[in-house]
């Protein structure tokens, strides 16, 4: 009888440290969900991370693109700007904000394979599919989301801006 006893009171101990635990990590996950609103005049450009070519800008809207987390950023590239082809470890999803991207999936640069994509155009790239693209007479602005880390690297090592001087 005594045994049965205890055996109860175990399980109510574990039902209640079951609940607790299950309410802290709502508690955390509500604390954690917060709302973010941006207007364009409050976007603060910095320099581009040093993985693209030197004249890219960037914001990061939400998120730390090093952590294992969801992360929207945005990235201003100048005219006549060029993304070597390359890859990323995560799928990405890219909204053309204002200007024109002309991109596509190769290994190689090939003009004939890539799509012109004007402000409002939208595309998803699966993880590790290499990529390139450009921009011509104006600057673009395009918005990722990714789940991160958000890594780059390029086809061809030697246009890894991180390794030239």
């Amino acid at each position: 009888m005594r045994t049965a006893k205890l055996t109860a009171v175990a399980m109510m101990v574990l039902m209640v440290i079951i609940a607790i635990a299950s309410f802290t990590a709502i508690a955390q996950e509500i604390m954690q969900n917060k709302s973010i609103m941006i207007t364009p005049a409050e976007i603060k450009w910095t320099p581009g991370p040093p993985s693209l070519p030197p004249g890219a800008k960037m914001v990061v809207l939400e998120g730390d693109p090093k952590r294992s987390e969801m992360v929207s950023m945005r990235i201003l590239l100048p005219r006549n700007y060029k993304l070597m082809p390359h890859t990323h470890p995560g799928a990405e999803r890219v909204t053309v904000v204002s200007g024109t991207l002309f991109f596509g999936p190769g290994q190689k640069m090939d003009k004939k394979k890539a799509k012109k994509l004007p402000a409002g155009s939208f595309f998803v790239m699966p993880p590790n599919t290499p990529m390139f693209g450009w921009t011509e007479d104006q600057e673009t602005v395009i918005q990722i989301n990714v789940m991160g880390p958000w890594d780059i690297t390029y086809i061809n090592p030697a246009d890894d801006p991180r390794k030239k001087k």
